[in-house]
């Protein structure tokens, strides 16, 4: 309750001062001789010796100062007073100190104090405070003699009653709805508007009701809903709310904005809508779109469908409605009035050159803003993404705009094609390394965990807990189209096979993110089935990118429902850009074929830390099977490469798993050895006792230990772990083996039952 909500009309006198007119003068006379003379010796005392004169002018200030701010504690009327006090004190230390900094004698430092002397004895604030403060104290006291509440005052005998206001609270008391609150404060800026302000009090002790909202006061005052706003008192509790009414205000408006809000209230947020207490805030109303800005009630999450907002808001294409939400409470819904990624731009060079945050730009969003993916994350490292979309969904061409990017910005692209080449042929010699078939993936898997053991072990010789990007390797990231000709369970595959790929593949994403090796999966399905049953390739993925496009099976859309926070339903992308709505009915009834509209591809939700957004990948152009804008700028800088040494492992381990993952995947760990495998083994067993009898009869030298052998030897001493016997047997050394050739003589031994696992990655001998 303030001042100004009393009206002098229901009140007999003005409150008094508490101070006689005779008093008031006395004070005013002193005050102002005291400006006058404080004036005077700031004007002077600055350039004066006196060292006491200027300590306790500056201490004057500094005190005032510390005043305040503990008054500042309790605010109220205390706080202006001792403001209009402080003002004269402060404005004159302040001038002293300035005077006593200033070297010389300016005209300002007598002036200046003269001025503000003589505002002071103007305003004579310290007395003028008094009267102020002595007049809200009296207030309430005033106010109980009258015998009224604060609230509510009422109007004096000689004053003419409010019929306009009378009518208000009378319709308000005979509603049933308002139950037992009380509408107080009514006012009104002009006399001859309807338009009025109030306060909505609910019982002592009790809240207003949640049922109480601008719905219900609309039909209380048969006003539009738009003229309706309640909103909490500044500073008040949950009793009371305040209250605006304003029907004239509301049809200045105009009738567009009552048509949006109206059709929202009605067929969205209210009580017979599709998303109740989906409530709107705002919106914008633009040449191509309707943006509106969504709040959900205080007791509800936000929840918004496409396909039902599209039929609340009468939209024939529910493509043609966009959503994002926060997953909480607030969210934001576009309606265009066509498909706003029918066109596209193609990509360019600083489109596709990673930032210093690791990403780039792959398309645009729906509302035109960038749409962009990490390559790296400077915070986690190296990233794992999974990129699923059926044929001429645009897979390929978005696998090659990032193979671009890496090429643009200096990351080692290690490519394996499934598909014998045939997914990505502008690959081929345009990047580190291009695998072509299954058996070639599997073997580009086995050289890349060799580079990943590698750079491991010198890790941890040097202490390095992390990976920094070109310190001293590069970032390298291997691209596996297809994958799901590999691991499926119905694929032309060995289960051997499907079995050592899934888990080379499920090391290096544990393990890569530290050494600065990512792995980007595609295919055209994300079902754990088509996956080896295995969901640590979609549970990796939410921590990179899931870019799902137009896809064949309801279970890949639901798979990737489950990745989404759940807010935004994830709908399938048709194959024609118009085909999501009424038009194939239309046709039906009429009879008249329907000429398909653009393709869809490259249309995709990009989900990124579980919120899906709908993107469009960069336009490419095709010709003549090819694309050459995208292998432009490919060759627009050159190839990135692994360090010397690691070019060497990675060759090396490619060139000796290459024929073991091609046997592995026709005929599974038996086919690894062959009859000539055998024979010349047997010859080596042979040829080594006749050099062992040679040795023991003094005849010949040693012969060197072949990798079997220094593996068991490596084990006399107990169980070791697997990176233990790889430099126990010199793997990353001159002349050693590699870490695959390693892991594969420890899975034989272990199956013929020469060693025998101890634990997670422990080998050793039989007891």
């Amino acid at each position: 309750m303030t001042a100004e909500t009393v009206q002098p009309a229901a009140l007999p006198d003005a409150p008094s001062t508490g101070l006689t007119p005779r008093t008031a003068r006395r004070l005013a006379a002193a005050e102002r001789v005291l400006y006058g003379a404080g004036g005077v010796l700031v004007a002077v005392g600055p350039h004066t010796d006196l060292l006491p004169l200027h300590a306790a002018a500056l201490a004057a200030g500094a005190g005032t100062l510390v005043h305040l701010w503990r008054r500042t504690r309790s605010g109220g009327t205390g706080l202006l007073t001792a403001c209009c006090r402080a003002l004269p004190v402060l404005g004159l230390s302040g001038c002293y100190a300035a005077a006593l900094a200033a070297p010389g004698a300016a005209w300002w430092e007598v002036v200046a104090p003269v001025a503000t002397a003589a505002a002071s004895v103007i305003a004579a604030p310290v007395t003028r405070s008094l009267g102020i403060e002595q007049a809200v104290a009296e207030l309430p006291e005033l106010v109980a003699a009258q015998g009224t509440e604060l609230d509510v005052i009422a109007p004096a005998e000689d004053a003419p009653a409010d019929v306009y206001e009378a009518g208000i609270r009378q319709m308000w008391a005979a509603s049933s709805a308002t139950g037992d609150t009380t509408l107080t404060d009514i006012h009104r800026a002009d006399p001859d508007v309807p338009d009025f302000t109030a306060v909505v009090l609910a019982p002592v002790g009790e809240a207003v009701p949640r049922s109480l909202d601008e719905r219900t006061v609309a039909a209380v005052f048969d006003v539009p809903l738009a003229a309706v706003t309640l909103a909490p008192v500044k500073g008040g509790g949950p009793g009371r709310q305040a209250l605006r009414v304003t029907p004239a205000a509301a049809a200045e408006t105009g009738q567009d904005d009552d048509e949006v809000r109206t059709l929202w209230d009605e067929r969205v947020s209210g009580p017979s809508g599709v998303h109740p207490g989906m409530l709107l805030a705002d919106y914008r109303l633009e040449e191509d779109r309707l943006v509106v800005l969504v709040q959900a009630d205080e007791d509800r999450m936000v929840e918004l469908s496409r396909n039902r907002l599209a039929r609340a808001l009468r939209v024939d294409d529910p493509e043609l409605v966009m959503v994002e939400t926060d997953g909480l409470a607030s969210g934001v819904v576009t309606v265009y009035r066509e498909h706003p990624l029918v066109h596209i731009r193609e990509a360019t060079r600083q489109d596709l050159t990673m930032g210093t945050d690791g990403r780039i730009a792959i398309g645009l969003r729906h509302d035109g803003r960038l749409a962009r993916m990490p390559l790296y994350d400077p915070e986690l490292g190296a990233l794992t993404d999974l990129l699923v979309g059926a044929p001429g969904s645009g897979k390929s061409v978005l696998l090659l705009t990032l193979l671009a990017a890496e090429r643009l910005s200096g990351v080692v692209s290690v490519v394996a094609d499934a598909q014998d080449g045939m997914s990505l042929p502008e690959a081929e010699g345009r990047v580190f390394h291009f695998g072509k078939g299954r058996a070639a993936m599997g073997a580009t898997l086995a050289a890349l965990g060799a580079v990943a053991d590698y750079r491991e072990q010198v890790s941890a010789a040097n202490g390095w807990g992390s990976f920094t990007l070109g310190d001293p390797w590069p970032l390298v990231i291997a691209t596996l189209d297809e994958i799901n000709r590999v691991l499926a369970t119905d694929a032309d595959a060995h289960q051997d096979f499907r079995k050592w790929v899934a888990g080379m593949i499920s090391r290096l994403q544990l393990t890569g993110r530290k050494l600065g090796i990512g792995i980007r999966f595609a295919g055209q399905s994300i079902h754990l089935a088509d996956l080896g049953d295995s969901d640590k390739i979609r549970s990796g993925a939410r921590q990179g990118t899931v870019w799902l496009g137009r896809v064949n099976g309801s279970m890949t859309r639901r798979m990737a429902t489950d990745m989404t926070s759940g807010a935004v339903e994830v709908t399938p992308i048709p194959r024609y850009f118009g085909a999501g709505g009424s038009s194939e009915v239309a046709a039906a009834w009429s009879g008249e074929e329907t000429p398909p509209g653009p393709v869809t591809a490259g249309c995709a939700w990009l989900i990124q830390g579980g919120h899906p957004s709908m993107t469009r990948v960069f336009r490419a152009v095709k010709e003549r099977r090819t694309y050459p804008g995208l292998v432009a700028l490919m060759e627009a800088a050159p190839i990135p490469g692994l360090t010397p040494e690691e070019t060497d492992v990675f060759r090396q381990a490619y060139a000796e798993a290459l024929p073991y993952a091609e046997a592995l995947m026709v005929g599974g760990e038996a086919a690894t050895i062959d009859k000539a495998a055998l024979v010349a083994e047997l010859e080596t067993v042979v040829d080594a006792l006749e050099n062992h009898r040679a040795v023991t009869a003094g005849k010949a030298p040693a012969p060197a230990l072949t990798l079997r052998d220094r593996i068991m030897a490596a084990l006399v001493d107990g169980p070791r772990r697997t990176r233990e016997i790889r430099q126990a047997v010199g793997v990353g050394t001159d002349g050693g083996p590699a870490s695959g050739s390693v892991d594969n003589a420890l899975s034989k031994l272990a199956d013929e039952g020469h060693l025998i696992r101890a634990g997670h990655g422990i080998w050793s001998r039989p007891q």
